[in-house]
């Protein structure tokens, strides 16, 4: 008797938690990039940009410009962190004119989406190109 009083509010609290963590896996991103960016050796265009999940867990990603009719699947790997994030972004390695997608964080989760370095911004790093970080602030529909 007393474990069954404490399952209910413990069971509440479980389920009011999962509810309330957002992941890439359950959201579709939406941000408004403005300028035009690489993701899986592809040029998205500049434009309202939108990103989900293609499987269950995030490890595929469709990334899209509606406008341009222009999208593509790119691998990512889960990374979690310590805290949650405290807003939802997309973060972008920027290399002279070059922007490359490189990461994906949700608000409100632990777990970030980062992608696979395509061979053009490889090439680059190689070449020791100033790098520098772009974030975008993006919202969840």
């Amino acid at each position: 008797m007393k474990n069954a009083k404490w399952m209910l509010p413990v069971m509440l609290m479980l389920l009011s938690g999962l509810m309330a963590a957002q992941s890439l896996a359950s959201s579709t991103v939406v941000a408004q990039v403005p300028f035009e960016f690489m993701a899986n050796n592809k040029v998205i265009p500049a434009g309202e940009c939108i990103v989900k999940s293609a499987d269950m867990d995030a490890r595929v990603l469709a990334i899209s410009n509606v406008g341009a009719k222009e999208s593509l699947l790119a691998q990512s790997s889960r990374n979690e962190s310590r805290q949650a994030s405290d807003r939802t972004v997309l973060i972008f390695n920027h290399y002279g004119s070059q922007y490359f997608l490189s990461e994906i964080r949700v608000e409100g989760s632990k777990d970030s989406y980062k992608l696979s370095e395509s061979r053009a911004e490889a090439e680059l790093r190689a070449q020791n190109a100033p790098a520098s970080k772009q974030t975008l602030l993006a919202s969840i529909k």
